[in-house]
């Protein structure tokens, strides 16, 4: 059951079945797994530029946002999302693909930079802070040699998870879903190191 704490969950990505599965999508794809598992069924809501679902109910009801934008405008559904149902900064999360990561790590702030993530990077403008949670989730590097991941960062977002990294992604989905629906008012920390410390059984 979701908490108070939580009113708002984000998950990046773009829109369209070119892009559906594809590394850059995970955020999406941890959502659609949430609402797989609690019946709930997302619907476009032009208002709000995104596609939207509700789990829970009363003052422990949350709302999944896919936004309908591309990745890099990203931040006008989240602004317009938060700001119609009157929701605090510290009640968002926002699942994010991260290339910086090895496929198998997570990682979760408080706060901090858009780190190159131009997703990231839209939300913090409409938002006007960087404060709000993010959940970072590792797709892995192309390459460790600078100028081949420039040139290959592209191919590497926009492609899909082979089947033997399907197996870990399954894995961290479910912890991240385990983790987002054990938080209360007083364990925000102890989700923190159980997220950031946090490896799949076959690493």
């Amino acid at each position: 059951m979701f908490s108070d704490e939580l009113k708002l969950l984000v998950g990046l990505g773009n829109p369209g079945s070119a892009y559906h599965k594809t590394r850059h999508n995970v955020g999406f794809m941890v959502l659609e797994e949430i609402a797989r598992k609690n019946n709930c069924a997302f619907r476009e809501n032009k208002k709000l530029h995104g596609r939207t679902c509700e789990i829970g109910s009363g003052i422990n009801k949350t709302r999944l946002l896919m936004p309908s934008t591309y990745m890099n405008d990203s931040g006008k559904a989240v602004r317009l999302t938060k700001d119609w149902f009157n929701f605090e900064n510290r009640q968002l999360i926002v699942l994010v693909d991260d290339m910086d990561l090895p496929l198998g790590k997570i990682r979760i702030r408080s706060k901090g930079s858009a780190g190159g993530h131009n997703g990231l990077k839209s939300i913090i403008n409409h938002l006007g802070t960087n404060e709000f949670k993010r959940l970072r989730i590792g797709i892995g590097s192309p390459s460790n040699i600078s100028i081949e991941r420039k040139s290959k960062t592209i191919s590497h977002v926009l492609g899909r998870f082979s089947k033997e990294e399907f197996v870990i992604l399954d894995l961290i989905i479910q912890e991240i879903m385990s983790c987002i629906e054990s938080i209360t008012s007083n364990n925000w920390d102890r989700i923190i190191t159980r997220i950031n410390s946090y490896k799949p059984n076959n690493q």
